[in-house]
């Protein structure tokens, strides 16, 4: 059997990495050729003109005579890690087949767990931001996943889909003509019924989808978005839903994703699911290129407006 081209494609390699960002020269020399493809452009007035002054570094606007950074305005702003440990974070994240543990990345980088953490957040919201407005077109599998919730019956705790603290979301896959996957869609939704479906079909499946499932009632909601709907009811497959071809690439996405949750991550906060699961589908649908996704996200975090602590991290609550 062939080898799959996607799955043993060359990666960015850590020598290469070291070579490429290993100083904090050279990651500066990354942000601003990302930032300023053209040469500085004062963010305040337009004004190119402009001085390096000081022990920062910081660049003086000769047209309004006010100073910037090369991270103000960024999701790096205000960062006290030095640019070398955003970089590995990145690499670490989109190199990493299944995913990091957040503990492991603090390992890895040198960092404490908190920074580690923070840092985390703000680059899986980068790529949320990204994956924001992904649609789906051509032929598309569907289902219905949770995560977590599980509790013992002993503790009053509800079988199937509607346990508590569980988080639903639901799990598309846009294949080719050759029916390969192409991209991935992973969206939280209040509940697996109609009305969120026909949501999450208005907002991000093209009308001229078509869009396989099983038998549960409330995938027949797309078709209020204009897909076509082929519904397979899986019981009267007399097969297990993993085995039915038409479901292959989305059974598989699941299984891999359950896998990084469980096996690498351990456990996810049920507040920052969406991130997470942003995270999986920012990677898998950039998979074709893998040697440049840092340097995408790397972009993507350049332009992308400054992430307050408070704006990520929640406040746990009593209760």
């Amino acid at each position: 059997m062939a080898r799959n081209r996607l799955q043993f494609q060359k990666g960015l390699s850590l020598t290469e990495f070291t070579a490429t960002y290993g100083t904090e020269e050279q990651c500066e020399a990354a942000l601003k050729a990302w930032r300023w493809p053209e040469g500085f452009v004062c963010p305040h007035c337009g004004e190119t003109k402009h001085a390096v002054v000081g022990a920062r570094r910081l660049y003086y606007c000769h047209g309004c005579q006010r100073q910037t950074s090369l991270k103000a305005r960024t999701v790096f702003e205000n960062t006290l890690l030095p640019l070398t440990k955003w970089f590995q974070a990145m690499w670490l994240l989109t190199q990493s087949k299944n995913s990091i543990s957040t503990l492991e990345m603090a390992r890895q980088i040198g960092v404490k767990w908190d920074s580690a953490a923070l840092l985390r957040h703000k680059l899986m919201s980068v790529m949320a931001e990204q994956e924001a407005e992904r649609r789906l077109d051509g032929r598309v599998e569907m289902d219905d996943v949770v995560l977590g919730g599980r509790q013992r019956l002993a503790e009053g705790g509800k079988r199937g889909r509607g346990g508590p603290n569980k988080t639903p979301f639901v799990a598309a896959v846009a294949t080719d003509d050759c029916g390969r996957p192409r991209h991935v869609l992973l969206k939280i939704v209040a509940c697996h019924d109609s009305a969120s479906i026909q949501s999450l079909a208005e907002a991000h499946l093209a009308p001229s989808a078509r869009v396989v499932t099983d038998g549960l009632g409330c995938f027949r909601a797309v078709k209020a978005a204009g897909c076509a709907h082929q519904s397979i009811t899986v019981s009267k497959a007399g097969r297990r839903p993993e085995t039915i071809p038409e479901f292959r690439w989305v059974n598989t996405v699941i299984g891999n994703l359950k896998t990084a949750i469980s096996g690498t991550l351990k456990a996810i906060d049920a507040r920052y699911a969406y991130r997470y699961l942003a995270e999986f589908q920012y990677r898998f649908n950039r998979r074709a290129n893998l040697p440049a996704m840092l340097s995408r996200l790397a972009r993507a975090a350049v332009r992308t407006s400054p992430r307050p602590r408070d704006s990520l991290i929640l406040p746990y609550e009593a209760g």
